[in-house]
């Protein structure tokens, strides 16, 4: 069981990756002996991970860029590439949905926004990062996704748009790439991370394991898994 999840060696690269769920992919993988790429908006945070996985022995870069801009999604990809010299693991994990008071108050630059940051910069990095893993041996691209993809909510039904959209694009880049690269998707439920301190009924810290709506609320660590 140990070498089905030993990814030594390897070089991963989680986006939004120095807090919540992208953070606990970030520990995983360095635990389990992949060299990381600590990439998201605020370099201080990514530069504050890559110090501390650094302990563990392995590599860690961080970089700070926008996910949402095309040009800036190239100059990350390119950055990583320069540092570590490959990529074998993409995870577009880094996402946003703001709260909204009603359907009628989401401004367009809002929409435009999440649907950035969760549709159009996992393609741009899958176009990216995937094509260049075809012409050079093959890799693995994990889009995280979430429940809301097929069970949308008033509460966040652009967010809910762009994951079904992921959900989406997952299986046609699977095709484009087939036998080269692998390419998955991992839709995820309600996280117990410092988003869940801004949900109109915030999950008890107190409680064991949390609880939202009466049901426990997953925890970082717990995605690592599906994704090793």
């Amino acid at each position: 069981m140990h070498d089905i999840f030993d990814v030594k060696g390897k070089v991963v690269v989680v986006t939004g990756g120095s807090r919540g769920l992208g953070r606990g992919l970030v520990q995983g993988f360095a635990e389990a002996g992949a060299d990381v790429a600590v990439v998201s908006r605020k370099l201080e945070t990514c530069q504050a991970v890559a110090r501390e996985v650094e302990q563990l022995g392995v590599r860690a870069f961080p970089f700070g860029f926008h996910v949402g801009s095309w040009d800036d999604c190239k100059r990350m990809v390119d950055a990583v590439y320069d540092h570590f010299g490959r990529i074998d693991v993409l995870i577009n994990n880094a996402g946003m949905s703001p709260l909204y008071p009603s359907l009628e108050d989401i401004s367009e630059d809002h929409y435009d926004k999440v649907l950035a940051v969760n549709l159009k910069g996992p393609y741009r990095l899958c176009t990216l990062v995937g094509s260049r893993m075809a012409r050079e041996g093959g890799g693995r691209i994990i889009n995280i996704s979430s429940t809301a993809a097929v069970n949308a909510a008033p509460q966040a039904l652009p967010y809910a748009a762009a994951k079904a959209g992921l959900n989406n694009i997952t299986a046609g880049f699977a095709a484009a790439f087939e036998g080269k690269v692998a390419v998955n998707c991992i839709m995820v439920g309600p996280f117990a991370t410092d988003v869940a301190e801004h949900w109109a009924d915030p999950p008890d810290p107190d409680s064991p394991g949390w609880t939202k709506a009466g049901l426990r609320v997953g925890l970082p660590r717990e995605a690592l898994g599906a994704a090793l």
